[in-house]
Order: structure tokens, then sequence, then C-alpha cells
């Protein structure tokens, strides 16, 4: 299978970029230095990852992101470097950086995520004029909301988009999410397990549970569907309709860093495609997986996608 060419621009918001350092040691061990190898830099946050995956399967997209400081110097020379079209709105703090240390002999993955520069009034305030001039035909708003941007701002951000008739896509955690789903303006929401159950004020141990959580949202006009994406146990779609559910597809993890993000580019970049929600659905599950047979922040090939795509069966009622 393959994507059809899509010409419809995709605008992604990145409140909070990151630096992302990937690097792997032999073996993590306290008070030792330990000498890393596989060393790597990748612009990231949820907006760049999704970005730049659109960018790999052939759309249109475009960063909106703030950058501060030398660091902020170095996302751009980074974003150039991959190609990434993007607009940077310059702030006075320093665009953070985050690790990832992969110890190899056991083979598990260590995240550390910085919190972020501090943001100030009227610095936010112009990235929401920037959304409300720059050329989309889809709007996507992920990753966190750094100190000092109010917890209504992605509420803000759905209302120029619902004053443009701009479908609005959000992925974000804490205030910030729930904040963001009162307007009712959210197209797509991307939730995680642990999203969803802050949204829900609850625990969902049960696929019985996590179906409830997702409908309340969609019946109560929230959002229009919610994807809910469970790492190796696989993924939700709820639509008005009912749930639908897709498995994990059984590939080589050799690293998670914006599996998530790149779950949600697949899946927007076939619904801008004019797509059905289901195939959508099962796309993002695609380039989800083969995110994280890839090395670096969510750099999935666009022929192991199409390839991953059909062995997706599905996706199939609950």
């Amino acid at each position: 299978m393959a994507f059809l060419s899509c010409s419809t621009p995709i605008a992604t918001v990145c409140m909070n970029p990151t630096i992302d350092v990937a690097v792997q040691t032999q073996r993590v061990r306290p008070t030792h230095k330990l000498r890393t190898f596989s060393d790597r830099e990748d612009a990231g946050g949820g907006g760049i990852n999704v970005a730049r995956v659109v960018q790999a399967l052939g759309g249109r997209s475009r960063a909106l992101v703030l950058a501060g400081g030398s660091t902020g110097r170095l996302l751009e020379e980074l974003l150039e470097e991959d190609g990434i079209p993007y607009q940077a709105l310059r702030i006075g703090g320093r665009t953070r950086t985050s690790h990832s240390v992969t110890d190899a002999l056991a083979n598990e993955e260590y995240r550390f995520v910085a919190q972020g520069p501090t943001v100030r009034d009227p610095e936010w305030g112009e990235m929401l004029d920037l959304v409300s001039q720059v050329d989309a035909g889809w709007l996507v708003a992920s990753g966190s909301l750094p100190p000092g941007v109010p917890s209504e701002f992605y509420a803000r951000l759905g209302a120029v988009a619902h004053e443009r008739n701009v479908p609005f896509v959000l992925d974000s955690s804490g205030p910030a999410l729930t904040a963001g789903l009162a307007h009712g303006s959210v197209f797509l929401l991307k939730s995680s397990l642990t999203e969803l159950e802050m949204i829900a004020g609850r625990t969902l141990p049960t696929r019985e549970d996590q179906e409830e959580a997702a409908a309340e949202l969609v019946h109560g006009g929230q959002a229009g569907m919610v994807a809910l994406t469970l790492g190796e146990h696989g993924a939700m779609l709820m639509l008005p309709e009912g749930p639908l559910w897709l498995p994990a597809l059984n590939v080589v993890v050799n690293g998670t860093t914006g599996a998530g993000d790149s779950f949600l580019a697949g899946m927007v970049m076939a619904l801008a495609e004019g797509r059905t929600p289901p195939d959508a659905f099962a796309w993002g599950v695609a380039t989800g997986a083969a995110a994280v047979t890839a090395l670096g922040t969510a750099r999935p090939e666009r022929i192991t996608v199409e390839r991953l795509r059909g062995l997706v069966i599905g996706p199939v009622p609950a």
C-alpha cells in the first residue's frame, strides 16, 4: 500500500520544542563515568515530530515553533538539516534539552525530559497571531506547554482553527489537555492511557473502561474522535458509532521517542488525503510501528510504513 500524493498543508504548533540528545552506553550504573556511543541530536517536541513525519511520508507540513538562546539556534539548524519547513518565533528563554540513554546490555531506555523555559505573555500571544495567518488545511497542536503559557492556550488555538474552518488536532497532557477540550473544537484527540485517565479522573484498567471514557468525550462533544495508543497493547479509535481496535505490530524496537507523534502524523496525513477514519487509524498504527524500528526521534521511513500498513488487518470493532 502507498500513501497518495497529499497537497493539503498541515501546520503543527510546538510551544515547547527540545533538542533530543540520544546516546547508548554498555551499562547504566550510578557514580561511574559512562562512555557513550551512537550519539545523536534531533530537533524534538510533539509538533516538530509530527511535521518531520508528514514530510517523510510525502506530505506538506510547516512547524510553528518557539525558539530561544543558543539551543534555539541549534534547533533551527537541526530543522534546516532535516528539511522541515518551519517558522520560529524568538523568545527570551533558552530552548530546552532532553536526554535519552539506552542501556545496551539490558536493552532498556531511560528518558529525561526537561521542563522548558518560561514564556512571557507577548511571546505566546504571537503564536496565536501566527496561526491565524499561516497557510494550513489542518492544524495539529502537539506537546506540553512551557511555564508561563496559560493552560487554556490550546482552547484559544482551537477557537482560531474553528474560525478558519480548519480541523484541529490535539495531543497534550495535564491541565493544557483538559482545558484544550473545553472549547469543543477538537476534531481528533490523540491520547495515551495516562492522559485519558487524567481526563476521566479515574483509572481505566480494562478495554471496557477505556471505551467508556473515550465515548464520553465523543458523545459529550469535546472531541469528534479519540485515538488511544497503548504501546505493545495496540490502539483504539473511538468514533461516534463506536470503538475500533488494532493490535500492535510485531517489530524490533530500537527507540520509542516520538512513536506517539509518528502515529498521529500518519493518521492526520491519511485524513488529509481524504481517507476514512478507520483507514487513517490503520496508517497511524503502521507509522508508529515504523518509528520504533528506527534510531532517533520520530524517523520512520516511508517504505517501512507502507510495508507495515500491508500487515495491518482491520481495524475491527470491539
